[in-house]
């Protein structure tokens, strides 16, 4: 049986994974979204040619969040390798921060002033709530509801969300 690598060091909470944002087809909301994303936020600030491509990119945002029945605003601060395979009902506040190569699953609700770390995976249907900072390398249940600040390396679960346990080389540095 072959020995895989902790949970942490296979991707990296802080170097950006964009093959993760590919569109493997035309037709795939999630990508396309987040592509929308980036490119308006990349033209925004261009002069007047810029402005006139960014609404191109308004546009195709618009187009993505109805196809894929998401709510993320075109200014929220997504770092790259943004994972979403099943992007329906995802609502992200304009103030959240998310980290590099996290994966968000359908339902998930982040309300405002929330920084998300590097590597973060949120289960179907979590909600973290009231500004709170969750680090890297955590792994959220579904359903979970977040009200606390969380620590890297946490595995959290429940309503209220409570630490289960920690995932390696976090779990060796707690005991």
């Amino acid at each position: 049986m072959p020995q895989y690598a902790s949970f942490a060091s296979l991707v990296s909470a802080s170097d950006p994974d964009w093959s993760r944002e590919q569109c493997q087809c035309w037709w795939h909301p999630a990508p396309q979204l987040l592509r929308s994303i980036r490119q308006y936020q990349k033209w925004r600030d261009r002069g007047f040619l810029g402005r006139i491509v960014a609404r191109f990119w308004i546009l195709q945002h618009r187009f993505w969040s109805v196809v894929a029945a998401t709510d993320i605003p075109i200014t929220c601060n997504i770092a790259g390798g943004l994972l979403m395979p099943h992007p329906t009902g995802v609502v992200i506040h304009p103030s959240a921060q998310i980290g590099p190569n996290c994966a968000i699953f359908q339902q998930v609700t982040i309300v405002s002033d929330v920084v998300v770390g590097g590597h973060v995976d949120i289960g179907a249907g979590a909600k973290i709530i009231r500004g709170v900072t969750i680090g890297d390398h955590v792994q959220i249940g579904a359903n979970a509801v977040v009200l606390e600040d969380v620590p890297a390396g946490a595995v959290v679960v429940g309503i209220p969300a409570r630490i289960v346990r920690y995932v390696e080389p976090y779990a060796s540095q707690r005991r």
